[in-house]
């Protein structure tokens, strides 16, 4: 990643090794670095400036938005937040929720029960998608032997109920649901 050293516009002709608040200025990201270094579009960047959920550190002289390492972190947490399921207004509330907060503990407290929430919906998903996945291995055994024992003209619709398959053997749902009307 390439950052580009631009004078702020606060700064004099001079600039020194380190800018405002104890930023180097070599250390600010322009917006399509900022882009690049999380895999966002600067459209994203410049959407979630809008909403208040990212602000620019400063301007160049040219007016270019220039951004800390920190806000690197905040773009890839709002990605974070969004794989979860929340919607940009969502985090948008949980941000104005943490600024206003009138302390810490009660931010904590807030972000926590977020955070509890969506990780009781993950651990359930995982466990869905676990179901799933025994589905589709019991139905992938199951039809492994259509491939070898399997006669050619066979109707279609007999599968499922095909005397090729062992004794008994029931085929899996993802296997009878294609059959099914």
């Amino acid at each position: 990643m390439t950052t580009r050293h631009l004078p702020l516009a606060s700064s004099p002709e001079a600039v020194p090794a380190t800018g405002i608040a104890g930023v180097r200025d070599e250390d600010l990201l322009q917006v399509g670095d900022l882009a690049k270094a999380t895999g966002k579009t600067v459209r994203a960047i410049h959407l979630y400036e809008e909403l208040g959920l990212l602000k620019a550190h400063e301007r160049s002289k040219g007016r270019y938005r220039l951004f800390t390492q920190e806000a690197v972190v905040r773009v890839r947490w709002i990605s974070k937040l969004q794989s979860l399921g929340l919607s940009l207004s969502e985090i948008q509330s949980l941000v104005r929720d943490q600024e206003g907060s009138n302390s810490a503990q009660f931010a904590a407290l807030k972000l926590r029960g977020v955070y509890q929430a969506k990780l009781d919906e993950t651990k359930k998903r995982i466990a869905e998608l676990r179901e799933l996945e025994g589905e589709l291995v019991a139905s992938l055994e199951f039809l492994s032997t259509c491939k070898t024992a399997c006669a050619s003209q066979a109707p279609v619709h007999s599968c499922p109920t095909c005397e090729r398959h062992p004794e008994g053997e029931t085929a899996p749902e993802l296997v009878l649901g294609v059959h099914a009307s």
